[in-house]
This record gives structure tokens, sequence and C-alpha cells, in this order.
């Protein structure tokens, strides 16, 4: 509460439990994957702490997140505020419906398990939680090089930054000249008594916009002015702070926490492209990987260089590594999202309601990283996992995590070159 809505007032007390109790549980779940690598409890314990934490998730993400989106939704109409528990039911119903349809044009029915098996949801809750990652990683896989390589920062200098600063102080000064015309005006008119003589009603008002008493200012036409001027004024004050900030990007790019996040930049630019390359062979030659890439990389590397290694032991440790460093970056990447998100949309009345979207985004999220990160996971390290979620098609949700990835990046590649090329024309016209 104190750090992802600290400006905004979530007053109910269940949306902050239900909200608390999805991050703790999706926590768990990664926490659980750790535990499973490391070896951490009974074999049975792990597994009946798999079997619960997907039971509670899923009962959230299904049941009680839906219903209270909707008892809220219809809280803030007036209309239906009486029977808002009953057009609740309706909403959630609605949801339901659309929710297991969603299954029908995807190959992750299993008939062997009935409606409410941990399978049946988990797949269809899987669907979106992998629509959404892939969603993120195409568009954060393509950013993430554009906002650290200083190669892509415009040459700003600070005459640029003076030039607009001073179109902006002018600006300003012909609004206030015209307010004040606007201000004499209307003290003019009413010391003639014209305020109090206007005529009232719709035609009065059609009367007085229209037409003009001789020697007196054209009101309606001064205010346009000022109306287009204030639009101008917004659009450059959003170009000089926006100028600013890519100055002090370009100062930045000079330290050496700078030059290290451009190198970063670079190796990102790398893994973008043979991530976009490995999805479009994915998708065309339709295959998935059987090993994990730790363990695949290391066979390589002791087979290229034959040298005695025990793949086996440190593969466990590297994966470790390897899954702690996905499961930190997918929370603190999502948090951010979110975060960003929520200030963006959120107001006093619908703020529950984004909250509660927020946790069932997240909740979907962290499902979904789960039969992801699996294969990510030596084959020894999995049995527990792939028991708990039951017979799933997890090569399909490989394949459309490419599908969805490819698509994603190669959209984001073309709305990032168009920006980064429209932005210096933008700032010539201005």
């Amino acid at each position: 509460m104190r750090k992802l809505f600290k400006d905004y007032e979530v007053r109910q007390y269940v949306v902050q439990v239900i909200f608390s109790v999805t991050f703790a549980f999706s926590c768990t779940m990664f926490e659980l994957i750790i535990f499973e690598i490391l070896g951490v409890l009974n074999s049975s314990s792990r597994y009946f702490h798999w079997k619960l934490n997907l039971c509670v998730i899923l009962l959230i993400l299904v049941f009680m997140v839906p219903f209270y989106i909707g008892y809220f939704v219809v809280s803030n109409i007036r209309l239906l505020h009486r029977q808002k528990l009953l057009f609740a039911c309706v909403v959630w119903l609605t949801f339901m419906y659309f929710f297991w349809k969603l299954g029908d044009p995807f190959p992750i029915l299993s008939p062997k398990h009935g409606i409410l098996s941990i399978e049946q949801l988990i797949s269809r809750v899987g669907v979106i939680g992998v629509t959404l990652m892939a969603l993120l990683s195409g568009f954060g896989a393509v950013n993430c090089p554009y906002t650290y390589m200083s190669y892509f920062l415009r040459n700003v200098t600070d005459a640029d930054i003076l030039a607009l600063e001073r179109r902006l102080l002018q600006t300003m000064d012909m609004i206030v000249s015209k307010k004040k015309r606007i201000a004499v005006a209307h003290r003019t008119m009413f010391q003639r008594g014209e305020v109090h003589n206007r005529p009232t009603g719709f035609w009065g008002m059609i009367k007085s916009v229209t037409t003009s008493v001789p020697g007196s200012e054209n009101l309606s036409l001064i205010q346009q002015e000022v109306d287009a001027l204030e639009e101008l004024s917004r659009q450059l004050f959003l170009e000089t702070a926006d100028l600013h900030a890519t100055k002090e990007r370009i100062e930045y790019s000079k330290t050496f926490q700078g030059k290290y996040f451009n190198f970063l930049g670079y190796f990102f630019s790398i893994y973008c492209v043979w991530k976009i390359f490995m999805a479009t062979i994915n998708i065309v030659f339709d295959r998935v990987g059987k090993t994990d890439p730790v363990t695949r990389g290391i066979e390589i590397t002791v087979n290229y260089l034959g040298i005695q290694f025990d793949v086996k032991f440190w593969s466990q440790h590297i994966s470790f590594i390897l899954v702690g460093i996905i499961i930190v970056t997918s929370i603190r990447g999502l948090l951010i999202t979110l975060t960003k998100f929520f200030y963006a949309i959120s107001s006093s009345k619908s703020s529950n309601v984004i909250v509660l979207l927020l946790a069932q985004i997240m909740g979907m999220y962290f499902v979904s990283s789960v039969l992801l990160i699996r294969m990510s996971m030596p084959p020894e390290y999995r049995t527990i996992i792939t028991e708990v979620l039951g017979e799933l098609q997890f090569n399909f949700y490989h394949r459309w995590f490419d599908v969805i990835f490819l698509v994603s990046a190669l959209s984001s590649i073309l709305f990032l070159y168009l920006a980064h090329k429209q932005a210096p024309e933008k700032h010539m016209a201005l």
C-alpha cells in the first residue's frame, strides 16, 4: 500500500486483502520453484504446498476477483446501485462464459478432467497470462536497448532548449495579454450594465455569442485564440520537458554508469535479434526445446572444449541463479509497469476496480510464468511441477509465446522507429 498506491486511497479492506493475498501466493509459487531446485522440504510436502497454492490462486483469479470487479463497477452506476449484488453476479457469470469459451479455439482441453479441475482452469489462465507475458517481453526486448543505447539519443544543445523556452514564454505572455483583454471587456460590460441586461435562455446565449456591441471586444474570437494558444503552450511545455530529459540522458551517457548501460544496450540488442530469430525458427519448424538452456549450453561447451565437468552439479547451481534472476526481474518489471499504469488511469472512483484488475493481471502473469520457467529447469526438477499442473499441452504454450512475442517485438520496432523518426520533425515544426 505504501509503495504501489501511496498517492491514491484504496479504502476497501477486501481489495487490499485480495491484492496482498494474490501477490503473496504468486511469490510463494516462485519460492516453491527455488525449493524444487535446492531440494528444500520433503517431496510430499512440496507437492502438498504446490497443490494448495494453485487451488487458492485459481480460486482468487477465477471466482473472487472477477466477482468483486463486477461488484465495484456496478456500485459506481447509480441506476444499478440498489440491485448491485444481483448485477455483480450477472457480470461474473458473463466473465465465466467468455473465460470458458476461451478454451475452444486453443488445443488446451482435456476430456479426462472435470469442469472445475485444476487442469481446466489453469489451461485457460495460462493462455491469458502467456499472451500478456509475450506482449510485455516483446516490447521490453525492443524498448530496453532503445532506452539504454546512446545511439538513439537526439543531439540536443542548450541553444535548442533556450529557443524553445523563449517561445514558451512568448506564448504565455500572449495568453496573459489576451486574458487581460477579456477581463477588461467583462469589467466594461459590467459597468455599462450589459451583464445584468443580457438576455437569458438558449436563443439569448446564441445572440450574445454571435453579436457584439459596437466599440467592444469580440470576446468569443479572443477566447478561441486563447484556447489555441493554451494548446500550443501545452505542446511547447511537453517538448521542453522532453528536451531537458534528453539532455540529461546525454550527460548521463558520458558517465561510467551511462557507458555501462550503453554496453548493456548493445548486449540486449543482440539478444533481441537472437530471440526474434529463434522465435521465427520455432514457429516455422514447429519445434520446442527438449532440454533446458542451461544444461544444453554446458553440454555444448564441455563437448567443444573436451574437458571433464560435472554437468549435473553445475547445471543445478546455474539453473538456480538463472531462475532466481528471471523471478526477480519478472516481479520487479511487472510491478513497475502496473504502478505506472495505475497512476495513469486511476481516480477516486475507479481505484478499487483498477487495483483488482492489477491483481488479476499479476496473478495470471505469475501462473503462466511457472508454465514457461518449467522449461528452464533441468528435467529432474520439473517432476512435481508437471504432476501438479497436470496433463497440459506445455509445447502449445511455448509456441504461443513465440508467436505473440514475435508480433509484439516487430510491432514495437515499427512503433519506436516511427516515433524516433517523427521526433526531430516535431521539434522542427514547433
